[in-house]
C-alpha cells in the first residue's frame, strides 16, 4: 500500500492517541478548512445514541495568526508536519484594526517581508501601508494553503493527564496536540501607566485605539512616549492644527537612510540585527524611526520646530498638574549619540570594504538643543495648556492567561524560554522581542526564529518516533525490525 505524507502522519498520530483519545478529523497541510471532514465509520449506528465527541488531534497547534503564527505555519508546512493555526480574529488582525489609519511599515518593502514572498504591487523601496501588510499575510496563507482557522478563541492549554501532549480548549471545540506554539506576540495588552486618574476629566486612550485626529475631542493633545508610534502620532495630530505636547523618554533614533542606504540595510550589514542580547540597560529602550511621508529621520529638533512642545518623562499627576522628569536633555543626547554612532560605524564599514557610496557630511551636523532642553518644563497645568486628550504610546504587555502549563511562565506571566524553547517539552514561544536576536520581533526576523523552532520540533518528533533495533534493545539476533519496517507494520495496523 502506498501512503501519502498526510496519511502517514495522520495514522501515526491516531496510533499514539489510541486508548487515550480518538482522532475525529482528517487533517493535513493541504487543507485550511475550518471544519475538516470526519473519519468515515465513526458516526453512530442506527438505534444507538450519539457518543460524546472526542477531541480532534493534530501534531502542532499554533496559537495566533499574525506574522509569527504564519511564519511558523509556513515552515511546518514545508516540512510536512500536520498542524493547525488558531486565530481569534482574522489573519494579521492587529495590522487591520489595532493601529492608526495612516500607519505604514517602518522598513522598506524589500526588507520587511518573508524571504519566500515579495509584496505584490508595492515598490520595493516604499513603505507598505498597514492594509498592504495585512493583505500580504493573507495572500501567503491562500497561496500556500496554510491551515489557518479564523474566528477561533483559545480559552486554555493544559498538559494531558496520563498521556503525552496538550489539550487545547477553544470556543469551537477541543484539540489535542503533541506540541503547542504560543505565537500571539508581545503586543497583547496595552500598557497604560497609572499616572493620570480616570476622574481627571481628560479623554485618555492607548495608541492602539487611536485612528486619526478627527476622532479626538477638541483641544490640545498630550502624547506620552516617543518611540515610532508616539512620534508619528504626535506629528500627525500637530499637522491637523492641534497643539501637541510630547513626553520623551529614552530612545534610539537611527538615521532613516545614510549614504544611499536605508538604516535597515545598515543594521544588517553591520551585524546589528543579529545581536543576541540588548546592550546593558537598553532592553526597554524604544526606537524612534518613521516610514511616514516616504520615510524620514526622526529628529526631535524638527518636531519642536513644527510646533510640538517637548517634555521629559511623565512622572506623576496631581490636581490637574502633570509632573515631568528632568531628563529631556539626557534622553535627547542619548538618542543623538545613537544616531551618530551608526553614522561612524557606517563610514568605517564603507572605508574598510572599499565601497563607492556618496559622501554625506551634512548628516553629522546637529542643530542646537531644543528649547525644551534649554528651558525644561517640570510642571504642566493641563487645563491651562489646553490639553483635553492624552494618548499613551507606551507599549504593550503580554497575555498568556490561557496557557495553563506549569513551568513555562515566570511570576510576572512572562515566558521562560531560550530562543523560544521552554523547559517543558512541547511548548514553544515565538514573536517576542530579542527571542534570539535584535530582529526577532520584526517580520523578517520572526521568520528565521520560526525556522529554528520548526527544526526543534522536528528533532523532538524524531525522538518520539524512535524504535529501538538490534540486540541492545532486547530483540533476538536476526529478528530485529528496522524502524521503517516497524513503522510500516504500525501503519497497517492503524488502517
Amino acid at each position: 500500500m502506498q501512503w501519502s505524507a498526510n496519511d502517514y502522519w495522520h495514522r501515526l498520530s491516531a496510533l499514539r492517541f489510541a486508548g487515550k483519545r480518538r482522532a475525529t478529523t482528517t487533517f493535513g497541510p493541504d487543507s485550511n478548512d475550518a471544519h475538516p471532514a470526519p473519519i468515515t465509520g465513526c458516526g453512530p449506528e442506527k438505534g444507538h445514541p450519539m457518543p460524546q465527541r472526542a477531541a480532534e488531534t493534530t501534531e502542532v497547534v499554533i496559537v495566533g495568526g499574525g506574522q509569527a503564527g504564519i511564519a511558523m505555519s509556513e515552515h511546518l508546512e514545508s516540512q510536512g508536519v500536520p498542524h493547525i493555526v488558531l486565530e481569534r480574529d482574522r489573519v494579521a488582525e492587529a495590522w487591520r484594526t489595532r493601529r492608526w489609519d495612516s500607519l505604514v511599515a517602518n522598513g522598506p518593502a524589500w526588507h520587511d517581508r518573508f524571504p519566500t514572498q515579495e509584496f505584490e504591487d508595492t515598490d520595493p523601496e516604499a513603505f507598505a501601508t498597514k492594509t498592504e501588510v495585512a493583505d500580504y499575510f493573507q495572500t501567503l496563507v491562500d497561496r500556500r494553503r496554510l491551515p489557518v482557522r479564523t474566528g477561533v478563541t483559545v480559552t486554555s492549554v493544559k498538559a494531558l493527564d496520563g498521556a503525552p501532549g496538550y489539550r487545547v480548549e477553544t470556543d469551537t471545540g477541543t484539540i489535542d496536540a503533541d506540541y503547542v506554539v504560543a505565537a500571539t506576540g508581545p503586543f497583547q495588552v496595552p500598557n497604560v501607566p497609572a499616572i493620570i486618574p480616570a476622574e481627571a476629566g481628560l479623554t485618555q486612550l492607548h495608541s492602539n485605539a487611536y485612528k486619526n485626529p478627527e476622532q479626538l475631542d477638541d483641544g490640545g493633545v498630550l502624547v506620552v512616549g516617543a518611540g515610532s508610534s508616539g512620534v508619528q502620532i504626535a506629528a500627525e495630530i500637530q499637522a491637523s492644527g492641534r497643539k501637541v505636547h510630547l513626553a520623551v523618554g529614552p530612545h534610539d533614533r537611527p538615521p532613516r537612510s545614510y549614504r544611499g542606504r536605508d538604516f535597515c540595510w545598515w543594521l544588517g550589514a553591520l551585524g546589528l540585527w543579529d545581536l543576541a542580547a540588548p546592550p546593558v540597560g537598553a532592553d526597554h529602550v524604544t526606537i524612534a524611526v518613521s516610514g511616514a511621508r516616504g520615510g524620514h529621520t526622526v529628529d526631535f529638533r524638527d518636531l519642536e520646530a513644527s510646533g510640538i512642545t517637548l517634555l521629559g518623562r511623565a512622572n506623576g499627576f496631581s490636581d490637574g498638574t502633570l509632573f515631568v522628569g528632568d531628563d529631556l536633555g539626557e534622553n535627547i543626547a542619548r538618542g543623538d549619540e545613537n544616531y551618530l554612532s551608526l553614522l561612524r560605524a557606517a563610514d568605517d564599514f564603507i572605508e574598510r570594504n572599499g565601497l563607492d557610496l556618496p559622501e554625506e557630511p551634512e548628516a553629522h551636523e546637529l542643530g542646537p538643543d531644543p528649547e525644551g532642553v534649554r528651558n525644561p518644563i517640570r510642571e504642566l497645568d493641563l487645563a491651562e495648556a489646553g490639553v483635553r486628550t492624552v494618548i499613551w504610546a507606551t507599549g504593550f504587555g503580554v497575555d498568556y492567561s490561557w496557557l495553563d502549563v506549569p513551568g513555562v511562565l515566570d511570576e510576572r506571566g512572562y515566558p521562560v524560554q531560550q530562543r523560544g524553547v521552554t523547559p517543558v517539552p512541547g511548548v514553544y514561544f515565538l514573536g517576542l522581542p530579542w527571542l534570539s536576536r535584535r530582529g526577532s520581533s520584526f517580520i523578517w526576523g520572526v521568520w528565521h526564529d520560526a525556522k529554528y523552532l520548526a527544526d526543534q520540533i522536528g528533532i523532538q518528533r524524531m525522538y518520539r518516533d524512535f524504535t529501538p533495533t538490534g540486540t541492545r534493545s532486547g530483540a533476538q539476533p536476526g529478528t530485529a525490525r528496522t524502524g521503517e519496517s516497524a513503522t510500516a507494520e504500525l501503519l497497517e495496523a492503524a488502517g
